[in-house]
């Protein structure tokens, strides 16, 4: 037995049930983790509260890292004894895991646990926002909403690596000088600012290329307002709540707007395309040019105020569990 935390039943953060459960040898294909580390993301609490269906009960989170101690008939790649990490929906927050070895990614040596399990579903995220989703290069002006965030202070550091202007929007003064100090050139506050007119300030009326909006609902539509003509809106989160339904037309009355709703189950579907994302996101944090900040750890049965403190927007870049 081991321990994890289980979701019985939908709700706020008291329904993370902190327990012990059987993880069981590894199937064909599949090898078993002993976790040193598990991430915390938004999209947990989407799961966790309801808004994102799931069949019950369920054990929360989509990222960790940390020791192969069995594998599986047919697994080739790894062995007993090797390092570890993976993005998939569902079974994080636990001691140990069962892991399909074809979705688990070999950690290199200058990747430590903590920053693979902070990282993998966000840089992973950050890096086909920036690379495929919207292809961003030098002279491109982007918006990054919610910049002091996990995923933002990645996608703030990977833009201006590859040239672009940053703007970003932060709800104090220190996440703002956390944004300014990964990747942001401007920063707006956006609870005393008009986001809007500032972004119109600071570009010169030019307005930005690319919006990228984690935030969803407090955010709509004034990000539209924030793109010039044939721009992309990427709403790729809902941590204020949906985007409200409207009508195609309010794209060309913005300026024949392009928007998508992507997400990294089809980014990375593939065996290739999860290995070229996972190397993109070692290259760019060895290198430096991303860095990746732990700013939160709690003990794994301290899953809920990790909850409470990530949903009250308390958190800043990263938060992990330590079984």
């Amino acid at each position: 037995m081991v321990t994890a935390i289980r979701v019985h039943k939908v709700g706020g953060p008291e329904v993370l049930t902190y327990e012990d459960i059987e993880v069981g040898a590894p199937g064909p294909g599949q090898i078993r983790l002993k976790q040193r580390a598990c991430g915390v993301n938004f999209i947990d609490t989407y799961y966790r509260s309801g808004l994102y269906p799931v069949t019950l009960p369920f054990i929360p989170g989509n990222e960790g890292a940390g020791e192969v101690v069995a594998v599986g008939e047919g697994v080739k790649e790894f062995k007993v004894g090797d390092r570890a990490t993976y993005n998939i929906t569902y079974g994080g927050y636990a001691a140990e895991r069962l892991v399909p070895a074809d979705r688990a990614i070999k950690l290199p040596d200058e990747i430590s646990d903590e920053q693979a399990a902070a990282m993998m579903l966000k840089g992973m995220t950050a890096r086909y926002l920036v690379r495929r989703t919207f292809k961003v290069e030098k002279g491109v002006t982007a918006l990054v909403h919610a910049a002091a965030g996990g995923a933002g202070l990645i996608i703030c550091q990977w833009a201006s690596h590859l040239g672009a202007t940053v703007i970003g929007t932060a709800g104090s003064k220190e996440k703002a000088e956390l944004a300014k100090a990964n990747g942001c050139q401007h920063v707006i506050l956006y609870r005393e600012e008009d986001f809007i007119a500032r972004v119109k300030e600071i570009t010169g009326g030019k307005l930005c290329d690319v919006v990228y909006d984690g935030v969803g609902k407090d955010t709509f539509p004034g990000s539209l307002d924030c793109l010039r003509p044939l721009g992309m809106f990427v709403t790729f989160g809902n941590a204020s709540g949906a985007v409200p339904p409207f009508s195609p037309s309010l794209l060309q009355q913005k300026g024949s707007l392009f928007m998508t709703r992507p997400t990294l189950l089809h980014y990375a579907a593939k065996r290739e395309d999860l290995v070229a994302s996972a190397n993109d996101l070692f290259e760019v944090v060895k290198s430096g040019a991303v860095k990746i900040s732990v700013n939160q750890k709690f003990p794994l049965k301290e899953a809920a105020k990790a909850h409470q403190e990530l949903e009250s927007r308390k958190t800043t870049s990263t938060t992990i569990l330590i079984p």
